[in-house]
């Protein structure tokens, strides 16, 4: 019996592999040893591709800086293999074919182009890129442009335009322009800004095309997500504390239930590992103990840390011992517990007991 096994195993172990199977796993292992290339570095792959001739008629469409940094990346690339350079070519006809389906023929036909060509998975993965890509590419002139600039050309027009226009922006250049701008259209703004959530290709052609009476010419593409309160979070978070107080004042007179949701979003439980050790300790003696165990239950261990660490010893034990025998804990429980934490941060803030910091723009004296 033992040599029948023998006999019926040594065939299989003595078979020579398969050439072709041996060469696809060394190619596999040689794949997943290669860096993997930034999108820069893609890029100059593929201008190296196109040859010095079509490479310049490229460029004559890009911008100086744009033109400028891809040099750069072309004489830093060094050697790229025939395998590479064919996968990132296949990428890039891939973008091209969906960017042109996506601006002739809009999202949902891009969709089924791309679906019967790559499938569901790739369709979608593509159209994602795209759209972050078009969307980069709205209202570019603007983010080059500095805050002074921006409110020069924005501060006659309607809170509307001025709201679609800073949804583009980066939040710093978007506060920058809200502050110089008189308080009723101020509040105005940021309320438009909070219930946005996507521009149509119509309305953005429309304000495309009165800027670009100041700025440059634009790109139209497909709706694009914008603004809503996260956005206006953000750039509240960089306006300075007068010009904060009087657009939540006013918001609040009309649109209380926004004001408070924007409030809520700029600052978070979890960005108590940015506060100084005085403030901590001073909104911690404020604190149900309760309300600490329960937060502390769902937070991370920077936040735990830096919590215990302002604490007395005593005290540290005790909601320690709590969190011990503290099980079965609702989540809703949990997100209630820190948000009330949150709101005792901000009532002090208020006060001027303690600081927060708002998107570095704040210096402290010790």
């Amino acid at each position: 019996m033992a040599k029948a096994t023998a006999k019926a195993v040594e065939p299989a172990e003595m078979s020579a592999p398969d050439p072709q199977s041996v060469r696809r796993k060394e190619q596999g292992s040689q794949r997943s040893n290669k860096p993997k290339l930034t999108g820069p570095q893609k890029a100059a792959a593929v201008i190296v591709s196109l040859g010095a001739d079509k490479a310049s008629k490229l460029y004559q469409y890009m911008d100086p800086e744009d033109v400028e940094q891809l040099t750069l990346e072309v004489a830093k690339l060094g050697f790229v293999d025939h395998e590479s350079t064919e996968e990132i070519l296949t990428e890039y006809h891939q973008m091209c074919v969906t960017n042109k389906a996506v601006t002739e023929g809009g999202l949902e036909y891009a969709k089924a182009v791309l679906e019967k060509a790559y499938g569901t998975q790739a369709a979608n993965n593509l159209l994602q890129k795209v759209a972050k890509s078009l969307k980069q590419r709205e209202f570019a002139f603007m983010r080059k442009a500095n805050a002074k600039d921006m409110f020069s050309a924005l501060q006659h027009e309607r809170a509307q335009t001025i709201a679609l226009v800073l949804s583009y922006v980066d939040p710093d250049k978007a506060a920058g322009v809200l502050e110089e701008l008189e308080e009723e259209k101020r509040i105005k703004v940021v309320e438009n800004i909070a219930k946005m959530e996507s521009a149509s290709p119509a309305a953005v052609k429309i304000i495309e095309a009165e800027m670009n009476k100041k700025f440059s010419s634009l790109i139209i593409s497909e709706n694009v997500r914008v603004g809503g309160i996260d956005f206006v979070a953000s750039v509240m978070n960089n306006l300075d504390r007068s010009s904060e107080k009087s657009v939540f004042d006013g918001l609040s007179l009309y649109n209380s239930e926004l004001a408070d949701e924007i409030r809520k979003r700029m600052f978070v439980f979890e960005d108590i590992v940015t506060m100084d050790d005085r403030s901590v300790q001073r909104f911690i003696r404020d604190c149900d103990p309760r309300d600490l165990v329960l937060a502390l239950k769902a937070a991370n261990d920077e936040v735990a840390n830096k919590l215990f660490a302002n604490m007395s010893a005593r005290m540290a034990e005790s909601i320690q011992d709590d969190l011990e025998i503290t099980t079965n804990v609702r989540i809703k429980d949990v997100g209630d517990a820190q948000q009330r934490i949150v709101n005792i941060i901000r009532d002090l803030e208020e006060k001027n007991e303690i600081i927060i910091l708002k998107g570095g723009k704040d210096d402290i004296i010790a």
